[in-house]
């Protein structure tokens, strides 16, 4: 049955038909990645398009914040999803142990598959550690600690600038939320960071994800406390920002992701009402400024579906994976040349 919604915050509003995911019109895969889940809980996915096909990435154990709390992977072999196996945990040199957090894929376009995650207490006393592919997936490196300061990609994807360097959205929750940038010109070896890029006590706000528009600006959106999606830009190739403002499109405290699609415009992933975390929609844009609800991929009342992940593939493809309920990660496929705005 389709139902109608509206979501309002202030002037801005959704509506659209919704109904639950499944494959049939921009949809093309809908299913379960690795279910059951090797681990009672996981939560942070994260998706790439490796040399050798997709390979996905979560945090999972008892639950977030649990000693236990590993990176789990899987890669897709032959349109199959194989069993996931844990690829790093948080056990320090002398034995002690801490959660794994936020993992991100990426590939660069030259040089070995990447895993940024996090390894701490808690997520304001995390650190980031590095972790390399280069077979696509299927065995990894050492984990390596970066410089203190520099924790990578926070949550999203980086951004592969002209000049080479990964450009990583970052953020940091001690003392307030702040987001800043940091990049890397060699695959995480060497690092340099921005000062906080917002004043917390207006705007505080987390894990930005990185668009490109068509004069070469850089936009940031992301997740707040504000009840609102920010949003900033740069036109220096991020090393240097515009004043942080607030989007019209909601946000509940919880995290975001988007693309820059082939043929110009923005996707958007997010849960857009000022609390909870259901429904969750794709939305679309021209300008990175005003947002449309195309397409809802989720929707249960006092159910959670967050922090999505979405690339788009070589072959035109949208894939989105999200946390489902805390217990699963979901993996939705669209033809964005059928999403209309």
């Amino acid at each position: 049955m389709k139902r109608k919604w509206d979501f309002a915050v202030g002037a801005f509003a959704l509506a659209l038909r919704a109904a639950a995911v499944e494959p049939g019109g921009a949809v093309t895969v809908a299913e379960f990645i690795n279910d059951p889940m090797p681990t009672p809980a996981c939560h942070a996915s994260t998706i790439v398009e490796g040399g050798k096909g997709l390979v996905a990435a979560w945090f999972g154990g008892t639950g977030e914040g649990h000693k236990d709390v590993g990176i789990w992977l899987s890669r897709q072999e032959g349109g199959r999803w194989l069993p996931a196996q844990e690829v790093a945990n948080g056990v320090q040199a002398d034995g002690t142990r801490h959660p794994c957090w936020n993992p991100v894929l990426f590939q660069p376009k030259r040089g070995p598959l990447l895993l940024f995650f996090k390894v701490g207490p808690k997520c304001d006393r995390w650190w980031g550690m590095l972790m390399t592919s280069a077979d696509g997936g299927a065995t990894w490196c050492a984990p390596k600690r970066l410089p203190d300061g520099c924790i990578g990609p926070v949550k999203n994807k980086p951004l592969e600038l002209a000049d080479g360097r990964l450009l990583c959205g970052s953020s940091d929750e001690l003392g307030g939320w702040s987001v800043h940038m940091e990049w890397t010109a060699d695959n995480g070896a060497t690092w340099t960071r921005t000062d906080p890029l917002n004043e917390a006590k207006s705007i505080a706000a987390i894990q930005p994800s990185l668009l490109v528009h068509a004069d070469g600006a850089i936009q940031a959106v992301g997740r707040t406390r504000q009840q609102r999606v920010f949003s900033m830009t740069s036109a220096d190739a991020g090393k240097t920002w515009g004043p942080m403002t607030l989007l019209e499109m909601p946000n509940p405290n919880s995290g975001t992701d988007a693309v820059t699609l082939k043929d110009g415009r923005f996707l958007m992933v997010c849960n857009p009402v000022p609390k909870g975390r259901s429904p969750l929609v794709v939305a679309l844009s021209r300008d990175g400024q005003a947002w449309k609800a195309v397409l809802t991929l989720e929707d249960e009342p006092a159910r959670e579906f967050s922090y999505p992940a979405v690339i788009q593939t070589a072959d035109g493809k949208v894939h989105i994976t999200y946390t489902w309920k805390r217990l699963k990660v979901r993996h939705v496929v669209l033809d964005p040349a059928k999403l209309g705005e």
